[in-house]
């Protein structure tokens, strides 16, 4: 009975480190190539498995690209709630969270495979679907919650979320193309603020 244990424990820890490794090279391919001319085989390559392992865990190459995407959206996301986290006011969090996505996004990974990649990979519903249970989700969260604590007045958390989204999803894309990305950091996290001021 033990020894059926200690198998089936080692099984699990087997397929789990598989998945990670197909996860890891998937998002080099999908990183370096872009979802059209990533390969399968590409994958399966980098991560020295078969593509029996691939296909174990993944249906195809667009479930696999779904699920680089979701863990690429987690870690954004615990990265925007580590940030909101450490600020007392919650007002003051929305903007640390938002200043942490933007950072993210600055990973030539993130800012590929999330803004750019999916979008169309996955259509747009699906994509929003999903931002809609992580970064946007969070959003819409941390803005409820500073309405509630008197942080900002009450309005519309909707569109408020979308407005704010659209814009740092933009300014991501405008450090990550500017000559000088440190300057043009400082200048988009400095209209940021204004932004916050105006609607805090």
């Amino acid at each position: 009975m033990a020894r059926t244990a200690v198998t089936a424990k080692t099984n699990a820890e087997w397929r789990e480190q598989t998945r990670k490794a197909l996860l890891k090279a998937a998002r080099r391919e999908f990183t370096t190539k872009g979802y059209a001319a990533a390969a399968t085989e590409s994958v399966v390559t980098r991560a020295k498995l078969t593509r029996g392992a691939l296909y174990y865990h993944f249906k195809d190459k667009r479930a696999l690209f779904l699920a680089v995407f979701e863990e690429i959206e987690g870690e954004i996301l615990a990265a925007i709630d580590r940030a909101a986290e450490a600020e007392r006011d919650p007002w003051r969090g929305i903007g640390a969270g938002l200043r942490a996505f933007v950072d993210a996004c600055l990973d030539p990974a993130n800012r590929r495979i999330v803004l750019q990649e999916a979008p169309a990979v996955l259509g747009w519903a699906q994509w929003r679907e999903i931002d809609g249970r992580y970064g946007l989700g969070s959003l819409k969260q941390g803005l409820r919650a500073a309405m509630a604590a008197g942080a900002i007045g009450q309005q519309p958390v909707e569109p408020l979320a979308h407005l704010l989204s659209g814009a740092v999803n933009e300014l991501a894309f405008m450090i990550a193309e500017a000559a000088d990305p440190p300057a043009a950091r400082a200048e988009a996290f400095a209209a940021l603020e204004r932004l916050l001021a105006s609607i805090g």
